[in-house]
């Protein structure tokens, strides 16, 4: 006989004959205890007790959660009758060897007075650290880029808890490659036929999106779904691998897009979910979605809600439901830390400190962002100029196309190099808002840099950019803001630099390039925005060179925005080719008729 087997103790003790060596103890009824351990893939529900004598204390376990009695070298001791009972209850239908966090949630909540519930630290592991366990050479075919290590980690950790969970958050700083991890997802588990991804995200991040797919994964089929001639029919939805839409458009056609069972909901820049009675927010969570990952540099930018309102996107019902995450977690450091506990498990979250021995020294990232409602206008710009100068009036149809990239409220009646550098100025346009796409991205990187207490250089043509920056950034906290550009004294330029430098917190230095685009050593910033584009490589590298010097001890970002099907596109591409050329030829610093002209055919209009 198997005394195993026999999962109630009064069946035992109803027994003739017990097996050589097996006693049974009547003395008193142990008090149950049950216990949570990760046991390498899943979180795992076991019974027990803890058996006190003068030796001290032993725990015991259970044969299962079914079994209302503990053995100790042969002695059997009785649980409580109906403990088995009691935990089909507190389990809800939950799989008892396959626990997700809210399950173990729910069952600390619920245990809480009635039955002792340990919880082994080995559940609440920070991803963080589970992540780092992980191998750094993960193969990812049909990806066109090596992953770094850290990457690699992010990619394996991402699919074992996705597995597990159903939802995570990606919180990796700025500049860590948070898109390449989700391209790098979706090639290794691809959305199944009916069953597509969809990537949500701000207008100026559309582009973006198309353009990292299409580099890194070109097998990687998508569509972007905006526009007056989208589709209302979800059926033609799934019949995409991917889509791509903005959160508006969720807004708007949330009818349709609940029709569709996502196979991933990919919720880029998840700041913007952060609201939850947003209709933003409120839409995203109508959504029928099988995976879902926000995407996300600052999970918590004012209040502890915030992370709730990613955490519940993520995983539903992980922090309980608003009202009482509000009365469980009040505004304090305390509650901070106690929610900092639950969640790190699910919040992958690197720094560029943390993983600098895996990074270069300097990672450029190429934005290209789309300009919207301003196309109607710079369209207009592009053939009023054509019309009234020719060809001929090249040059002064490429510096107007990139004074109004620049922003529409820029004006100036001189196009020669300095003139449109120094005299250009600012008109406000009731018809045009302060916060254009490119000015949007560039308030989002600065805010992010600043979080994460990384000092910033903007780099920008024109001497009033800045002041339009800082107006859009409208942070009330501290930070330090200067500018040098050609009004700037010379001898003040290096004070400038110094106090920028020496500022004990965030800060933002905005330089003209042809001004400070050499002789600055500004290794305080790490983080380097190019605003506007220029026509000489050799430019553009004395002014990133500005940051990545000799005493930079961190990895310099350097994010060449410009928008898509414009003049600035064909500058960025124009110097990214030269500057490859650096090493075989000697690079050609002026425009050419041929960039001239090309620069003039790009239109945001063009199919």
């Amino acid at each position: 006989m198997n005394i195993e087997d026999i999962e109630d103790f009064e069946k035992i003790k109803e027994l003739d004959i017990l097996p050589p060596g097996v006693s049974i103890s009547t003395r008193r009824v142990l008090d149950p205890e049950l216990s949570i351990a990760f046991d390498g893939e899943n979180n795992c529900l076991s019974l027990g007790a803890v058996l006190y004598s003068r030796s001290g204390a032993k725990k015991l376990k259970a044969c299962s959660l079914q079994h209302n009695w503990v053995s100790d070298d042969g002695t059997l001791w009785p649980l409580p009758n109906d403990i088995a009972n009691e935990i089909k209850n507190l389990l809800q239908n939950a799989d008892p060897s396959h626990l997700i966090l809210p399950d173990v949630l729910r069952l600390q909540r619920d245990c809480e007075g009635l039955i002792d519930l340990v919880v082994e630290s080995s559940v609440f592991q920070a991803a963080n650290s589970e992540s780092s366990k992980l191998s750094g050479d993960l193969i990812v075919n049909g990806l066109n880029a090596s992953l770094y290590s850290y990457q690699s980690q992010g990619v394996a950790w991402m699919r074992e808890t996705l597995r597990r969970t159903g939802g995570l958050i990606l919180a990796d700083e700025m500049g860590l490659g948070k898109t390449i991890q989700i391209i790098s997802l979706f090639l290794l588990d691809p959305p199944p036929i009916k069953r597509p991804a969809l990537i949500l995200c701000p207008t100026t991040l559309i582009a973006n999106w198309c353009q990292e797919i299409q580099r890194f994964a070109p097998s990687l089929e998508f569509s972007v779904h905006r526009g007056p001639y989208r589709t209302g029919s979800y059926l033609e939805l799934m019949k995409e691998q991917i889509v791509i839409t903005t959160y508006d458009t969720l807004v708007n056609d949330i009818s349709c897009m609940s029709g569709v069972q996502w196979s991933y909901l990919i919720c880029d820049e998840a700041q913007a979910l952060r609201n939850p009675d947003s209709q933003r927010r409120i839409a995203a969570t109508r959504l029928n979605t099988e995976k879902v990952i926000p995407v996300t540099g600052t999970p918590v930018e004012t209040k502890l809600l915030d992370l709730w309102s990613l955490s519940d996107l993520a995983i539903p019902g992980l922090l309980n439901d608003k009202e009482k995450f509000l009365e469980n977690f009040p505004e304090n450091k305390d509650s901070a830390k106690r929610l900092a506990e639950i969640t790190n498990p699910i919040v992958l979250k690197r720094q560029v400190k943390l993983v600098k021995e895996d990074l270069p020294e300097r990672i450029d990232i190429s934005f290209p962002i789309e300009l919207g409602e301003l196309s109607n206008e710079y369209e207009n710009i592009r053939s009023e100029t054509i019309r009234n100068y020719g060809r001929a009036g090249a040059l002064v149809a490429t510096g107007q196309l990139s004074l109004y990239c620049a922003h529409p409220w820029l004006q100036s009646h001189r196009f020669d190099d300095e003139g449109i550098l120094e005299k250009s100025s600012v008109v406000e346009s009731p018809e045009v808002d302060l916060l254009t796409p490119k000015m949007e991205v560039t308030v989002r990187l600065i805010r992010e840099a600043f979080h994460n207490n990384r000092k910033v250089l903007i780099f920008a043509n024109y001497n009033n950019c800045g002041e339009l920056i800082r107006r859009s950034l409208d942070l009330d906290d501290d930070y330090y803001w200067g500018a040098i550009n050609g009004s700037t004294p010379q001898p003040d330029r290096q004070s400038i630099v110094e106090d920028f430098s020496e500022y004990n917190g965030n800060g933002a230095l905005v330089l003209n390039p042809r001004a400070a685009g050499a002789g600055l050593n500004i290794t305080a910033a790490t983080v380097v925005i190019h605003y506007t584009q220029v026509w000489n490589p050799a430019l553009e590298a004395q002014a990133s060179a500005r940051a990545h010097r000799i005493g930079q001890e961190e990895p310099v970002t350097i994010y060449h925005l410009f928008y898509k099907d414009t003049v600035e596109e064909v500058m960025c591409d124009r110097c990214e080719i030269r500057r490859n050329l650096a090493d075989t030829a000697v690079p050609h610093s002026g425009r050419d008729e041929e960039d001239l002209a090309k620069a003039l055919e790009a239109s945001p209009q063009s199919d």
